[in-house]
């Protein structure tokens, strides 16, 4: 069985009183686009920080495939890094920037890294140092796209993005997995989260609160459904799953979880002239696990 591409057991990071992560434990396979969310403060960045080596866990271990991430040598063949703010070398250009990734990194595909320049946009003959951070941003992407690293860490990566761009970036995304290639993407973008990946954590106060697909995540939440009616109003006030009924004259407004077959079968036996089911988005969904959502 193939080693997953990330994994973390009892991962914790302890910075004197604070407790940054408490016992992360994660997989993620290979081949997949793996969404990590959360707000400021939650552990995100401690989590990159550990599986970059870059800082040493209080407790617990994690590896890139078959690399101890203590062993940043070893570990760091296998993946390209996408840091949150980009800092290139002031005095070399794009292009020089690009070969000099190249050359340090774990290979790169010539031809798409071409292809990619052209997508993004990206003036290769601009010093670093005039760059803007959308720009900046941009190299950053370039370089790792066309990588053959195994595994992408892109921790908030179209910060600096035109939504042209950002569509560039889901692409890359795109072409990526079906390359094989791991896709580890930290984004407060749920909407981006919710186009590219197949799964997604969500981490709080240091802690995993769940790891689901964005379809496994909307049906373990309220779906909103407004029906328009005539004659006598549905009764569904003991149907199972349904929750918070509220009539406005001719329309019925109701939330519901788990199996729509039932509210759908006491729906069936009113005269309807209207019906519309709002799935919650991303966004609401991520909001709920923190009791801010004003539903």
């Amino acid at each position: 069985m193939a080693a997953p591409a990330i994994r973390a057991q009892h991962l914790t990071k302890r910075y004197r009183s604070l407790l940054a992560l408490d016992r992360l434990d994660l997989d993620v396979p290979a081949g997949e686009v793996f969404g990590f969310l959360g707000p400021n403060g939650a552990g995100k960045s401690t989590t990159i920080r550990l599986l970059l080596g870059l800082a040493r866990p209080t407790a617990g271990r994690a590896w890139i495939f078959d690399a101890d991430a203590a062993d940043v040598a070893a570990a760091h063949r296998l993946l390209a890094y996408v840091p949150a703010d980009v800092a290139l070398w002031p005095q070399l250009t794009g292009a020089e920037t690009l070969e000099l990734l190249a050359a340090t990194g774990p290979g790169v595909d010539r031809a798409y890294r071409d292809e990619l320049v052209e997508r993004f946009a990206l003036d290769l003959s601009t010093p670093a140092r005039a760059y803007s951070t959308g720009n900046r941003q941009k190299v950053a992407l370039v370089a790792a796209f066309a990588t053959r690293a195994p595994l992408l860490v892109l921790d908030e990566p179209t910060s600096g993005l035109d939504p042209l761009m950002e569509l560039q970036f889901r692409r890359a995304v795109a072409v990526a997995r079906d390359n094989g290639q791991t896709v580890f993407l930290c984004s407060h973008q749920l909407a981006e989260v919710e186009a590219v990946c197949d799964r997604v954590a969500i981490l709080r106060a240091g802690r995993l609160v769940d790891v689901a697909t964005v379809g496994e995540l909307r049906r373990l939440h309220r779906t909103e459904v407004t029906a328009g009616f005539t004659g006598p109003a549905p009764e569904l006030r003991d149907v199972a799953g349904v929750e918070i009924v509220a009539q406005d004259g001719r329309m019925l407004r109701f939330t519901m979880t788990g199996p729509p077959a039932p509210a759908l079968s006491a729906l069936a036996a009113a005269d309807l002239t209207a019906l519309t089911v709002r799935e919650p988005s991303l966004e609401e969904i991520f909001l709920d696990y923190y009791g801010e959502s004003a539903r």
